[in-house]
């Protein structure tokens, strides 16, 4: 039987506040297994960080409600409590947000704010046992050992980009989530980073969720693709056969809007409309107002995910060929 690493089982996040409530992510089911390098994929607002953040517990609770499981080796993380969820951060659920370079203070040297880190949960290590550690995290980020005595103002973006996944892996975490980490850094940069991310994991053990609205940094650096749209998963599946023949029109359009390198020059195409009102309840196809395919059961029912062929799953009545 597959090790599930992190399994979601209807997961809804609902944001509240004293006019309205928000239903930001709607009855996501999903799996992660050991090994795998998973985008998520979507329009800003489509729900990609406030599930990773759902998964991490950093929603206030008094501001967002979570209901359904969120499996990690088959623990709730949902229902644990706070004690429970801060042991696990970091040594067993990681972070690297987009702009996780700015958490660094700019007046300590690098090595000064890691030994504060790192003893968070290991209060009696040494400094030089700390520093063995997060010299090899360096050299598997392609940083050289001199960085460690460093302070942030003498490195550039991309530097700072690679120390905080390097603290991310300080305690070897099962599970690596990147939340846009890659959007501020130049394409450049940003195609260094996602190339040593995929080296990285031939070296440790390490299973990877990458949330991003770029589908490129997905095909460049994951093996599988949740696609969301409107705070509902929409497609998943390989990355290779969801880019080669997307199931949904969603994420065909997705495609769509990316320029071709090779053939013939021709204007970019967009998605017409915006996301839905998710304060408001949505009848049928959350993306039906937008799509050039729809029809009119996909105004008054709601599409099921449907399991396809080699582990493809989409919610559309039109996928499976019948578009």
């Amino acid at each position: 039987m597959m090790d599930h690493v992190l399994e979601l089982k209807n997961l809804d996040v609902t944001y509240a506040n004293k006019d309205r409530k928000v239903m930001a992510v709607r009855d996501v089911s999903l799996s992660i297994d050991k090994g795998d390098a998973l985008g998520v994929v979507g329009e800003s607002g489509s729900g990609k960080s406030t599930l990773a953040m759902a998964i991490l517990r950093l929603l206030r609770p008094d501001h967002a409600a979570v209901t359904g499981q969120a499996l990690f080796h088959g623990k709730d993380l949902i229902t644990m409590d706070a004690a429970q969820i801060n042991k696990l951060r970091w040594t067993g659920i990681a972070v690297v947000f987009q702009n996780a370079m700015n958490s660094l203070s700019a007046v300590h040297r690098i090595n000064v704010q890691i030994e504060d880190i790192y003893r968070v949960h290991f209060p009696k290590a040494s400094s030089d046992e700390i520093a063995t550690r997060m010299k090899y995290l360096l050299k598997l980020v392609n940083m050289p050992d001199r960085v460690y005595t460093l302070y942030p103002h003498e490195m550039s973006g991309g530097m700072l980009q690679r120390i905080a996944i390097a603290i991310a892996l300080l305690h070897n975490p099962d599970l690596l989530i990147f939340d846009e980490a890659t959007t501020a850094l130049d394409v450049v940069t940003q195609g260094q980073i996602l190339r040593e991310m995929v080296e990285l994991e031939k070296t440790i053990d390490m299973t990877r969720i990458m949330i991003t609205h770029d589908m490129s940094v997905v095909a460049a650096s994951c093996n599988r693709v949740a696609v969301m749209y409107a705070g509902e998963l929409v497609e998943i599946g390989p990355v290779r056969d969801v880019i080669k023949q997307p199931l949904h029109p969603y994420t065909k359009g997705l495609m769509d809007a990316y320029p071709s390198l090779t053939g013939k020059i021709s204007a970019l195409k967009s998605i017409p409309g915006s996301l839905p009102d998710l304060s408001k309840p949505i009848v049928g196809c959350p993306f039906a107002a937008r799509c050039s395919k729809q029809i009119d059961k996909c105004h008054t029912a709601k599409p099921p995910m449907v399991t396809y062929d080699h582990g493809r799953q989409a919610a559309c009545w039109l996928a499976g060929g019948n578009q």
